[in-house]
């Protein structure tokens, strides 16, 4: 089935047009407008070698946005757009789901925050966002990524790799095995305190990069987009990631990099992520965003080591070294959040 044909199935006309939306890393995305009905909308491919039940992820869409609907939500809501046999998935002659969203006029994204104001603007509106879903009775969303936030599995696939690895990948990666392997026991106290029961289940975004979020011009929050990932787990692991998004200094890839942690955009981050969520938020879960910050940074470094020891079958790369110079920069980000918050 050509794409054409799937554009027909959502608008009936083949007057469009469609220009590719590059930003993402999972799935196809392109900016469609209906000329016709001079309407623009959002059609995407979902990745289902990642996602493997993506009714799961239109399901979970539409429980979010009634949670949003019936608590008055301020900001504007991404609606499925169902197709005219009124189905929120097609799928193409390789049986790939296709979905259609709606879009929002005069929006822009950033790859990383262009000041700190903005910074701080994402994280008040993701907090907004994680307050206002985040109701007494936790509602039925299935998990989309099954083991995602399960550490310990993490750090297993971690030493599989490690033993399975070839030499030489091994031998390129020596110094970063090293400081990861120093590090092993920094996700055990968060592992423990969920074991315990010690953090509170919550709805999570789970993708909190400032790439989520729609603005306008004067860079004014509009829209929290792409939940996909949302599932039930704890608000440290958005927190954390957050940091992890937003204070880096340099690009992910950037191997070479030094000195990219940027503590004024930690404070600016903390302050909107608490200026919702601090009446909600438990003594544990206050008490532990520092160290959540920390677990999230050298969790994805070791997803990016782990995949390039696997020979980097998970991650996009353009470079045989892609993945390592990715571990490079998440280990001196961690390094620089350390020394700022005493850890060392």
């Amino acid at each position: 089935m050509e794409l054409n044909d799937i554009v027909i199935q959502f608008i009936g006309t083949d007057n469009y047009s469609l220009s590719p939306i590059t930003d993402g890393l999972i799935n196809t995305t392109y900016l469609l407008e209906d000329k016709d009905l001079g309407k623009k909308f959002i059609l995407q491919k979902i990745n289902n070698h990642v996602f493997k039940q993506p009714e799961t992820i239109i399901n979970n869409h539409l429980i979010i946005n009634e949670i949003l609907r019936s608590n008055n939500y301020q900001f504007q809501i991404i609606e499925p757009v169902p197709s005219l046999a009124n189905k929120l998935l097609v799928k193409d002659s390789d049986n790939q789901p296709w979905r259609m969203l709606s879009f929002v006029e005069n929006s822009r994204t950033f790859l990383t925050a262009p000041s700190l104001q903005t910074a701080f603007e994402a994280a008040k509106t993701f907090s907004y966002f994680l307050t206002t879903v985040n109701t007494e009775k936790l509602p039925p969303i299935e998990d989309t990524l099954p083991n995602f936030l399960n550490f310990e599995k993490r750090i297993a696939d971690y030493k599989s790799s490690l033993k399975d690895a070839a030499p030489h990948l091994r031998e390129n990666a020596k110094a970063e095995i090293e400081i990861t392997n120093q590090f092993l026991s920094l996700p055990d106290q968060w592992i423990e305190m969920e074991k315990r029961k010690q953090i509170p289940k919550r709805i999570i975004h789970a993708d909190v990069k400032i790439s989520n979020i729609l603005f306008d011009q004067n860079h004014h929050p509009l829209a929290v987009i792409d939940l996909d990932t949302m599932m039930i787990s704890t608000l440290l692991y958005d927190f954390g990631t957050m940091i992890q998004s937003y204070t880096n200094t340099t690009h992910e890839d950037d191997g070479s990099a030094q000195n990219n942690f940027n503590p004024e955009m930690y404070r600016a981050v903390k302050e909107g992520f608490l200026f919702y969520l601090k009446e909600k938020l438990t003594p544990e879960e206050s008490g532990n965003l520092d160290y959540a910050a920390q677990v999230a940074i050298y969790i994805q470094e070791l997803r990016f080591l782990t995949d390039y020891l696997n020979g980097s079958v998970y991650y996009s790369t353009k470079y045989p070294e892609h993945n390592l110079d990715r571990t490079k920069n998440q280990l001196q980000l961690l390094k620089g959040l350390r020394e700022y918050l005493g850890s060392e």
